[in-house]
């Protein structure tokens, strides 16, 4: 196996709006997740998340703790949140607890000294477990969250291009994290908006992973202060950084889905500072 991971540093709202294309998807896209047995992260300091995704194909890959952690294991001070975005069903091994993972199952794991592992069942038909990562203080509960245990909000309309269902997953009207918040957010056939109107959350920083939209396919992101927006075009299991100060929203070539993680010092999901669609420069 193989780990690879970079650091990336925060940015200033006045510096950002005269970043280049080149500039603009060096510092906030994300654009190798996933490679056959490698575990490929970004240790960002926007709340000091890690985003990242492990591709076990025939062999277990190990969540190391890759040096800017000064730990002698990932998990020493951080909490965990997986998702399985592949098709194929996968375990993540913990200690010496186990957890099977099928497509859009989510797993939450607390802090402490164990050793993390990803395993495919299957090699031909490889799970993909896209994470977020974020420093946590105390410890709470491992715990496997499926749609079925989701708080849903479904919002939006075909008439609006923005049908969707928002599914709160690892939140904390499902279970206690110390900082961590992720969902799953799916937008209906026919529906290309997500976030509309935009907002920002000055309390939290934001990753946005993209997924389930064809390879010939794109999704353009857009990002910025509301009166100073830049775009980012992606493909699918591509993620994205969004600093505080930025609005996240996009729009695809097809419907999509795409799972939203969370760092920051507020809990409150609704903490947002929204802005009119017609305000937006």
């Amino acid at each position: 196996m193989k780990t690879n991971y970079e650091l990336r540093y925060a940015a200033h709202p006045d510096d950002a709006k005269s970043y280049d294309t080149a500039r603009l998807r060096k510092d906030f896209l994300i654009e190798k997740v996933f490679a056959d047995n490698e575990v490929n992260m970004v240790y960002s300091m926007y709340d000091r998340m890690v985003v990242g995704g492990a591709k076990p194909v025939g062999e277990a890959l190990h969540l190391e703790a890759i040096d800017p952690l000064k730990a002698p294991s990932f998990l020493h001070r951080r909490e965990l949140g997986i998702y399985n975005v592949g098709q194929g069903d996968g375990i993540v091994r913990v200690g010496d607890k186990s957890f099977e993972l099928k497509f859009k199952e989510a797993l939450y794991l607390g802090a402490g000294d164990r050793e993390v592992y990803f395993e495919s069942k299957d090699a031909a038909c490889p799970a993909l477990f896209y994470f977020n990562s974020a420093v946590a203080h105390t410890t709470y509960p491992d715990k496997k969250i499926t749609k079925a245990d989701a708080v849903v909000a479904h919002m939006g309309s075909l008439e609006m291009s923005n049908e969707r269902n928002i599914n709160k997953m690892i939140v904390n009207q499902v279970l206690p994290t110390c900082q961590l918040q992720m969902g799953m957010t799916e937008l209906a056939t026919g529906s290309v908006w997500n976030t509309m109107p935009a907002h920002t959350h000055s309390r939290r920083m934001e990753a946005y992973f993209y997924f389930d939209i064809p390879e010939d396919q794109a999704v353009c992101h857009f990002m910025g202060p509301i009166d100073e927006t830049r775009h980012i075009w992606m493909k699918g299991n591509q993620a994205v950084l969004s600093p505080e100060w930025s609005i996240h929203s996009a729009a695809a070539t097809h419907n999509y889905t795409f799972i939203w993680g969370m760092g920051g010092e507020n809990l409150d999901y609704g903490d947002q500072d929204f802005y009119k669609i017609t305000d937006i420069k």
